[in-house]
C-alpha cells in the first residue's frame, strides 16, 4: 500500500484527504503525483469554492515515506527528479490553485506535512498538533524550493529552528508565530474547519480567486519558487550533490534499522 490522496465533494466544498494507513499519512511518490493531479483539476473546476486539505486518522502528515527512499535517494539524478517533479509538482499545484485552501491540521505535521500546509491559505490546528522538519536526523537538507515555501509561511527563524535544531513545535507556539490562524480543541477541529469552509464558500468566488492572485503577487517568496517543472536545470547544480554522501546513507539507513544515526 503506497497511500493515496482522496477527494470528496459536498456541493461547492471539496475535501482532499492524505491517506496512508499505518504511516501517519506519510507522502509516497504516488501520493505526490496524485496531489498534483487533484489540485490541477480543482483549479479548473468553476463549481468549487473552497478546499479543505486534511489527513486521515488523527494526523495531518508525518513527512515522506522513508521506506521508499533507498530506491532513489542515493542517486543524484533520481533524487533531483523526485524533488523537482514529484514533490514540487504537488506543492506547485496547491500554490497555483486559485480556490481558497484551508489546512485542517491534527496530530503530526512534519517535513512534507509542513511543506503542504505552507502552501495553504488558512491553517487551523488541533491543540495537540505538532510541527517540525527534523530531517537533519536523516542526514539530508530540505530542497531549495520547498524551503522557500516553508520560510515564507513560517518565517525564516522558525524554519531555521526546525531545520538546524530539529525542533518540534506545538500548536500554540505556531499560532504565536503566525503559521496557524486558529488553534482549537482537537474534538472541535473538524467541525470548526468545516464551518469556516462553508463561510468562505458563501462569498463571491470570482473575488476569492482574484484575491488569491493578488496575495501571491504581493507576497513573493524569499527566493524564486515559480520555476517551471520542465526547467529542472534552473535549480542550483549542486543542490542534490549530497545524494551519495555517507551521512545521507547513514541517516536513512539508521531510521529504517530503528537505531540512532552516527554522523
Amino acid at each position: 500500500m503506497t497511500g493515496q490522496v482522496l477527494c470528496t465533494r459536498d456541493g461547492p466544498l471539496a475535501r482532499v484527504t492524505l491517506s496512508h494507513p499505518g504511516k501517519l499519512n506519510a507522502m509516497s511518490r504516488a501520493m505526490w503525483r496524485e496531489l498534483q493531479t487533484l489540485f490541477v483539476a480543482l483549479q479548473h473546476d468553476a463549481t468549487v469554492r473552497c478546499v479543505v486539505l486534511c489527513g486521515e486518522g488523527g494526523h495531518f502528515c508525518a513527512g515522506g515515506d522513508i521506506s521508499e527512499y533507498p530506491a532513489f535517494r542515493f542517486h543524484e539524478a533520481d533524487l533531483r527528479e523526485f524533488h523537482e517533479r514529484d514533490v514540487w509538482g504537488g506543492l506547485q499545484a496547491v500554490l497555483d490553485c486559485d480556490v481558497p485552501v484551508l489546512a485542517q491540521i491534527d496530530g503530526n505535521c512534519m517535513g512534507a506535512g509542513v511543506e503542504i500546509a505552507s502552501c495553504c491559505d488558512l491553517r487551523l490546528a488541533g491543540a495537540s498538533a505538532r510541527f517540525g522538519a527534523p530531517i537533519a536526523r536523516l542526514g539530508f537538507p530540505m530542497a531549495p524550493r520547498e524551503a522557500a515555501v516553508v520560510m515564507r509561511a513560517a518565517g525564516a527563524a522558525t524554519a531555521a529552528e526546525m531545520l538546524l535544531a530539529a525542533a518540534v513545535l506545538d500548536a500554540p507556539t505556531m499560532l504565536q508565530r503566525g503559521f496557524v490562524q486558529h488553534v482549537l480543541p482537537d474534538a472541535a477541529l473538524a467541525e470548526e474547519t468545516l464551518r469556516l469552509a462553508r463561510q468562505v464558500a458563501t462569498l463571491a468566488p470570482q473575488a476569492a480567486r482574484l484575491n488569491k492572485q493578488t496575495i501571491r503577487a504581493l507576497n513573493p517568496p524569499l527566493v524564486p519558487v515559480k520555476w517551471p517543472l520542465s526547467a529542472i536545470e534552473s535549480i542550483p547544480s549542486d543542490a542534490y550533490r549530497y545524494a551519495d554522501s555517507a551521512e545521507h546513507r547513514e541517516g536513512i539507513t539508521a531510521f529504517l534499522e530503528k537505531r540512532p544515526p552516527v554522523f
